[in-house]
This record gives C-alpha cells, structure tokens and sequence, in this order.
C-alpha cells in the first residue's frame, strides 16, 4: 500500500510541477511578501501597493511588522529562485499538514500512518483553498504545518506553545488555535504561546517603532485594506450574510443572532471533542470556527478542509450520516473549484444591489460546510477511540 501511496504522490507532484510550468501562476501575495518587506527597514510598510485589477486593485501589506521581517530573507533571492522555493517549501508543508493530522487522528503503525499521508497530500494538491494558496504564493500552508507539527510531535508546553505564538505574531489566524491549550487546559502552553506572540511582536516594534505603532493601532482593525466584505472571494460568516442580505452584515439585526448560534454550535462541538479526548477534532473546532468568525476569510485560508475531511473519513467516523454529509459537501465545494467559477462569475457582473441570488446561495459554500462539520463533531457519539497526545490517555502537562 506505502509503495502505491508513493507513486500516487510522485505522479501528483509531478502534475502540480507540469501544471506550473505551462500556466505559470501570478503569486501575487508572494510578490508583496517579497517587494513590501525590505520598507520595514526603510519605512513604509504600510504605504506600499501592488496594482492589481478590481475588484482589489491595489494589494497592501497587511500582517503584522513581524512578518515583514520573516518575509526579509525572500527580498535577497532572485524572483524565480523565490518562486519555485516557496511551491516546494508549500507542497513539504502540505505533507506534513496530512502526516500530523493523522498522528493525531489515529493511532496507526509508523508505515500506515506516512501511506494515508501520501494519499492525502496527492490529493489535497488539487483541492482549491490548497491550489489558490499555491497559486498566490500565499503563506498558510506554512503556518500550518507549524501549527499541527508543534500540536503533533513536540512534546513540551514550551515547545507548542511557542510554534503557536510565532504563526500567530506572523499572521494573526493562527492565533484561533490558542483554543486547543484552552480546551484541553494546558494552561503553560498557552502562556507560552502568549509569551512568544508577545516577544516577536516586541521585537518588530524595536526593529520598526512607527510601523509597529501604525499597524496596532490602527491598520489591525481596518478590514477595508483587506478586501471587498461583499465578495465571494470572503467565505466568512459575514461575507455569507452579506452577500445573502444585500449589504454588509454587521448593519443587519441578523447579524448578531447568527454569530451567536454558530459560536454556540462551535462550544456544543469543542465540548463534545474534549469529553471525548477528540484532539484533532478540538482543534479542527477551533479552527473552524476562527474562519467563520473572521470578517474576511479568503478561500485560501480554508485549507483547514484537508485535516476536516481526514477526521472525517476515520473509520470510526465514515459512517455516521453527519459525517458522510459534510464530507460530500467539502469535496463538493473544493474539488469542483466552486468559489473560483463563483469569482468569475462575480466580476463579469457589474456591482448592483441586491446581490445576485443565484450568486449568493453557492456563495456560501465554505460557511455551510464548516458548520456541517461542526455539526458532525458536535453529535459524534461517545467512546470513540482516537489517539491522545504522546499516545496516553491524559493531556501531558510538561514545562
């Protein structure tokens, strides 16, 4: 089976590499990662602009100055050089996104657990929050894999938390995946993630005071420099309800009641995972649920979808109706690549009020499946085996 898996990954790889080089990708969040950086040294971060086409002609930088010096070794390498390291740093991600989420899922032998990997990571290059991210250059594969290596292999409080603390000082999202210590109280973890969150912040700041001072103060809740709300590319809860009420959903009496009920779905699942020793599905929870909350959640950032459908597909899981539903839909909506036909749609149309039904209704394609997932993870019976951190039946609390 291991030496199948292998070859279904070698062909993907190699698909994924012939795909690139005859339609070559515009990586835009690359290029402003790469050109934006070195202006946290000189000044400017924050002014620089990317000149795009609508509906977001003009691309800004809009993480947070730590990132900028993350990003900082980029601006010294060759454009090409830069591409094709990020595509094969990004695809190494993506492989160890799908191993980690299955040391997590299940307690299989070393061998089967790499072959259910290889598998999945074959796969998953074709799915669209995956492919978009390749396409744009974007950093999430990264981060993630940061985020579910530190969860999934290192043993130490110190050790996650501070992984955690660093993707979220890069990109604030990851930061949703504080969650997990909270849930499974690993307290010390998540003062570690805190602490490094802070450290690496603090470092931008003395490296970069204005720039520092601009973003916290004012860019971090700006949601105007990120995108249109109202667009399919947001497959947030709000970009949902906006593009379903005509208008931006927070203005709306809906809003509220909707956000309540999807953060009381999202506690009724984060429960049931924790009384069933659940990891993977705590965070997947988390995760879930930071994504629908967001005001902006590109379709890139849904690669989440992949360790959704792993935990999903667990034997012991599969065949629960629930589970079977939502995985339908996510294969559904990623595989089809859905939101990209949904883009094009959108941006031959001119900009009316209200927003296209037609439109609108498969516009919510990612928020239906996450709270589908979320429903699955909330009803899951009890007394399901999965596998405990460090393979015991407790929550490791060391320094």
């Amino acid at each position: 089976m291991t030496g199948h898996a292998g070859w279904c990954l070698t062909v993907s790889i190699a698909l994924h590499v012939l795909a690139i080089s005859v339609f070559p990708p515009a990586p835009l969040d690359l290029r402003v990662y790469r050109d934006a950086s070195p202006l946290l040294l000189s000044g400017g971060l924050y002014d620089y602009r990317l000149h795009t086409a609508p509906p977001i002609p003009l691309l800004a930088f809009t993480y947070p100055p730590f990132a900028a010096l993350v990003f900082l070794p980029l601006a010294h390498l060759p454009w090409t050089a830069a591409l094709w390291l990020w595509q094969a740093a990004s695809v190494v991600a993506l492989f160890a996104i799908s191993v980690c989420t299955a040391r997590l899922v299940s307690a299989d032998t070393l061998r089967r657990t790499m072959s259910h990997a290889m598998l999945w990571t074959a796969a998953g290059l074709w799915l669209e929050p995956v492919r978009h991210t390749l396409d744009q250059g974007q950093v999430n594969l990264l981060l993630d894999a940061l985020v579910l290596g530190a969860l999934a292999v290192v043993r130490t409080a110190a050790g996650q938390g501070a992984a955690v603390g660093l993707a979220a000082a890069v990109k604030l999202t990851p930061g949703v995946g504080g969650l997990y210590f909270l849930a499974t109280r690993r307290w010390r973890a998540a003062a570690w993630a805190l602490a490094a969150a802070c450290a690496a912040t603090a470092l931008a700041w003395q490296i970069a005071p204005r720039e520092s001072a601009r973003y916290w103060t004012t860019l971090v809740i700006d949601t105007r420099r990120i995108g249109p709300v109202w667009s399919v590319r947001n497959q947030s809860l709000r970009g949902a309800l906006s593009r379903l009420l005509g208008h931006d959903a927070t203005l709306s009496p809906a809003w509220w009641p909707a956000l309540a009920l999807v953060t009381a779905l999202a506690a009724g699942a984060l429960l049931n995972a924790v009384t069933r020793h659940d990891l993977l599905g705590i965070l997947i929870t988390a995760e879930l649920y930071g994504l629908l909350a967001c005001p902006v959640s590109w379709s890139h950032h849904w690669i989440w979808c992949l360790p959704t459908m792993i935990w999903l597909t667990h034997p012991v899981r599969r065949h629960q109706l629930l589970s079977r539903i939502s995985l339908a839909a996510w294969i559904t909506a990623t595989a089809t690549h859905l939101v990209p036909l949904l883009i094009r749609w959108e941006d031959s149309l001119h900009r009316t009020n209200p927003y296209p039904a037609l439109l609108a209704w498969p516009g919510t394609a990612y928020t239906a499946c996450a709270v589908l997932s979320l429903l699955a993870i909330s009803t899951h019976p009890a007394h399901t085996p999965s596998r405990k951190h460090g393979q015991t039946t407790t929550h490791p609390q060391s320094a």
